[in-house]
Order: structure tokens, then sequence, then C-alpha cells
């Protein structure tokens, strides 16, 4: 029989039971055997009148397991209680309008269904059935095995044969990750051929800088069988070199030529070395992909002295990692402090004494003149005021570059930076063509849909999803909300949002490492948030904003500045 929506679920008793799909499944229900229904459990949770319009709760449902009980519009609907990115508890994230935010990362899951709808992450999480009894109260039934592992995959289609119609996606990061997925799970059953520069399928890029992982194994999203399965087809280790867009084929470094009917392109950044004096000596790295650890690692000792360049989040985030691994790590950075641009001067001050606290030697206000070495390795780095700095390994976290070369001459309109123009629905001036990622400078929702090029993890995620449904043939609108993290010695920094900031207000003590700085435009609109240890403060902010309203200066200036977390979905709110 055909599936059901949770909501619509009824109990079939003459003929089999009605139980979550799981283990791949979509968290619909489908009537299934009597044998199935071993796995069904049902449960009372609460009373009617222990959750109130729009709350949500986290109830204990058996001794092992719990749920997130949800109240919308008069309605009481059940899903997973954990993220599936991360595992963080969804009860302390924030409740939008018809979905839940996590606290940590910004991952959004539909709160009838439990479909990831924003990122990080990959899986859904189990939706289950509710029902209120005349004595008023809550039943939840479910399967025991949704509730053991608390993710799943939406349901997908197959490759048809008949269908010859071929998709191509050029890249082999998290943007391209979705959007396979999400093509399959749209009902595309054509060929999709992903084209990859690396020699592994699509995998958690973030870990590479943060913990300087060479197991790859346990960063990728999928294993080859799950490709296999829904016809996924990798050309691990390599690239595209040319496109024609007049012709649709994409030429390959392996000297295939491939005719697309449409192609999503995500080919993201390309780390670049600062071209000084010295930059071509052996042991000098950027840090991004998984060959940057694997290359990385097996030099690190205690008695190796370390250098990085930059003071960008790669840059800090590898000097955290490498600091209690090697004999000294030394970060240059041009500016008087860290992170200056995204966080400001305070707030860059106190995560420049954080990592002198941790042992880092930062200098800053300066740069490298040259790079010194010995036997083709290098051996110093010497600043521009002259003095001399040991080094057996460089790391550079200096920026990056859209990788877009291969498309000059295609058609396409590229802008001198290398990013590629979008339209709401990430498609370029050519029809059928469409790019998201990195390179995407695509409208944003939380600057009024202006167009911006922004290397976030969680935005590329989001894009390879929106570019997949257009792609499919169903119309959807970009609502970009941009969202990024790092962890810094254990603290935790939260910032979503977009623009460069005329002043910041911040609420909390930046000393202690727990704030909220609110980043204001010219008018005091708030633009964007950041937090240190204070969640689910930016998943608060990034709800506001999805939903198209404004906080204002005025707002933070009365007694209780968090008072608008209380109202998010209150109709008085304020609304751009």
């Amino acid at each position: 029989m055909g599936s059901i929506n949770c909501k619509e679920y009824k109990t079939n008793k003459k003929n089999a039971a009605c139980a979550q799909e799981n283990d791949g499944d979509t968290g619909s229900y489908k009537f299934r055997s009597e044998s199935d229904m071993e796995d069904i459990i049902e449960k009372v949770v609460c009373n009617e009148s222990d959750i109130q319009e729009n709350q949500m709760k986290q109830l204990n449902f058996d001794e092992d397991s719990k749920i997130l009980l949800i109240k919308q519009n008069g309605k009481l609907t059940a899903i997973g209680n954990k993220c599936s990115h991360y595992g963080a508890p969804l009860h302390t994230g924030s409740l939008g309008d018809g979905r839940v935010r996590c606290p940590w990362h910004g991952a959004c899951f539909n709160t009838e269904t439990g479909d990831i709808e924003d990122f990080p992450g990959l899986d859904s999480i189990p939706c289950y059935k509710v029902k209120v009894e005349k004595d008023g109260q809550v039943k939840v039934q479910a399967k025991k095995s949704a509730l053991d592992k608390n993710k799943r995959i939406k349901d997908m289609v197959k490759r048809d044969e008949n269908n010859d119609k071929t998709f191509i996606v050029v890249g082999g990061g998290p943007s391209a990750g979705v959007c396979v997925e999400t093509l399959r799970q749209e009902g595309f059953t054509g060929r999709i051929v992903m084209i990859c520069k690396e020699n592994t399928q699509p995998y958690d890029r973030v870990k590479v800088s943060k913990t300087l992982d060479t197991d790859v194994s346990k960063m990728q999203f999928r294993n080859m069988d799950f490709y296999n399965e829904y016809s996924i087809e990798l050309m691990l280790g390599v690239e595209a070199t040319k496109l024609d867009a007049n012709a649709k084929i994409v030429t390959c470094s392996n000297g295939y030529a491939i005719k697309f009917d449409k192609i999503y392109i995500a080919t993201g950044s390309q780390a670049v070395k600062v071209p000084i004096p010295g930059y071509e000596l052996e042991n000098i790295f950027t840090v991004r992909d998984h060959a940057d650890a694997v290359a990385i690692n097996p030099l690190i000792s205690k008695d190796l002295d370390v250098v990085c360049l930059g003071s960008s989040f790669i840059a800090l985030e590898a000097a955290a990692a490498l600091v209690k691994k090697v004999k000294s790590v030394t970060l240059i950075g041009r500016d008087n402090v860290p992170l200056k641009p995204s966080f400001g001067d305070e707030i860059g001050e106190r995560v420049l004494q954080l990592f002198k606290d941790n042992n880092v030697n930062m200098i800053m206000n300066s740069g490298v003149k040259q790079i010194l070495g010995t036997n083709g390795k290098v051996s110093e780095v010497e600043l521009i005021d002259g003095t001399k700095i040991p080094c057996g390994m460089c790391i550079m976290g200096v920026g990056s570059r859209c990788y877009t070369d291969f498309l000059k001459d295609s058609g396409i309109a590229i802008n001198p930076n290398g990013s590629i123009d979008t339209d709401i629905h990430l498609k370029t001036n050519i029809d059928d063509i469409y790019v998201g990622g990195d390179i995407a400078n695509a409208p944003v929702y939380t600057i009024g849909n202006e167009r911006a090029t922004i290397g976030h993890y969680q935005l590329a995620q989001y894009h390879g999803r929106i570019a997949a449904m257009n792609m499919a043939g169903k119309a959807e609108e970009l609502q970009a909300v941009p969202y990024f993290w790092t962890m810094l010695f254990g603290k935790s920094f939260r910032y979503s949002g977009y623009g460069k900031a005329a002043s910041i207000k911040i609420v909390g003590s930046v000393q202690d490492l727990k704030f909220v700085a609110f980043y204001l435009d010219e008018q005091n609109n708030v633009i964007s948030t950041a937090s240190c240890n204070r969640d689910p403060v930016v998943s608060q902010y990034a709800d506001l904003v999805a939903m198209g309203k404004k906080l204002h200066k005025d707002d933070l200036e009365v007694e209780d500045p968090f008072a608008w977390t209380q109202s998010l979905m209150k109709t008085d709110a304020r609304v751009c």
C-alpha cells in the first residue's frame, strides 16, 4: 500500500498495523505485517494541559528513550529529540514556524515530519503518532528501532532505466552531497553523475581544520553501498576541465565528455598560499581537504615548531588543534586582534587572550617578509620587522579563491573574483545550469535577497537542497539564513546573519566568555548576532529573521534584552 503522512495515520486492525518507517525510510507510516507490530510501542507521555501553545517539551517515552512533543496551531506532534548532526538536544533549541532549530549549529527539522530543512547534517529525524484521549492523556506511538536510532534517511527513488535524462553534479563537497540525495528524494529517476576531484565520496570537511583527523571513513556522509543502491555514479579523483553550455557537455580530466540535461556546479573554493619569498618550500600547507590533514599529521611531534599565518577561523582552529601536540605554535595576524571582521575588537581581544592563555604565541599587527629554508624545507619565518621565528611547519590560513577557472569561455557569466551570480533558484544566466556553495553569488534572505558570496558549510548544504529541488521541477526559492560556528579551546562561538556592522551591542560578559553580541546597521536594525556559551540565542535570532521579522536596538534596551525570544511566534512582532 502507499504511504500515509504521520498526521493521517489510521489503525487497520483487519489486515495489518501501521508503523513508522526507518532505516532509510520516510518517517511516514505504511501498513506492515503483524510481525512488524512487535516493534511498535505506545505510551502515555503527559496530559494535554502539560504543554502550552508554541511550546516544545522533551519527555520520557520509556526508560531508554525520549521524544520531543510540540504544540503549534492547537495541534500536537512528536519527533525525535536529538539533532541528527551531532546529537544536540532539540528541546534546548529554538521553535520557529513549523520547525525546530538545533541550538548548536542551526540545523532545522519539520515539526510534523521530522524532515531536515536546513543544515548542517544530512539525515532527518523520526516522527511519531500522537493521540489525545478523551481524558486528556497524550499517547505517543513509535517504532522501537526509530527510537533507538533517532535519525533516518528520507524516502528516495531509484534509477529508472527508461528515463534517459542525465543530471551532473560537479563537486564532491557538502553541497554536492546534499544535491544528489535531494534529487532522488524529489523523485528524479534519471542518471546522476557526481564528478569528485578528491578520491573519496563526500565527507564532513569541517573536521579537517578543527581536528586534523586523517580517518576519512569516520567523516564520510555515506558509504559506497548507499550511492550504488540509488545509482548515483561517483567519478572519484576526476576534475571537470571544460564546460560547453550550448552543447551541454562537460569534459573531464579522465577524458570523458558527458552530455547533460541539467547540471549543478558546486566546486567550492581553493585555499591559497601567499606568494612571498620561500612559499614553495616543503612543509608549508593550507588546510581544507582531507589530503591536507594526511600530509600534516606525520610531521606532528613534540619537537616541532609550527607557525600559522592569518587570523581566520581556519588558522585559529589549526593552531588550537596543534598546540598541545607540538613544541610551539605561533600565530601571525595582520589585524590587531583575531576575527575582527566577524566579531569586532572587543570579542577579538578576548579571543586573543584565550589563545595566549592556552600557550599560543600570538603576534598581531604583523606580517611575514619571507620564509627561510634548509635543504628545501622551511626552517624559519622572518617577520616584516626582521624578527625570525623557528618553524618546522607553516600553515597558511590566509584566504581562498573560487574554483571556477574551468568555466572560462563556457558561456556562464563569471565575476572578477571568480564567483557566479545566481537568481533566487540558484540558476545562472543560462537555463539548466545551477551553481551553489562557495562559488555562488546568490540572494541572501536576511539582507533582502541582495546577492552575496558566503563560504559557510551550512549554507553550502542548503544550496545543494534548493538547487536539486529546482532541477527536479519544484520551483523552490532560496530563503538563506547564514549560520556558522567554531569551537576554540572548548568555547563554542555561534554566528548568524550577514553584513558590515555600524555598531555592536554586547549583552553579558565577554571576559567570562558568556555573552551575546548584536551587530547593528546605520538604522539600528540587528543584521547579525554572535554568542559564546549562550545557546540558543543565535538559533532564535536565525528563526526570527527566517520568519521575515526584524530585531531593533530598541528591543534590546529594555529590562530583559532577551524578551524577544519569548515572542518569536507572536503575530505582533516586528515584521520587515
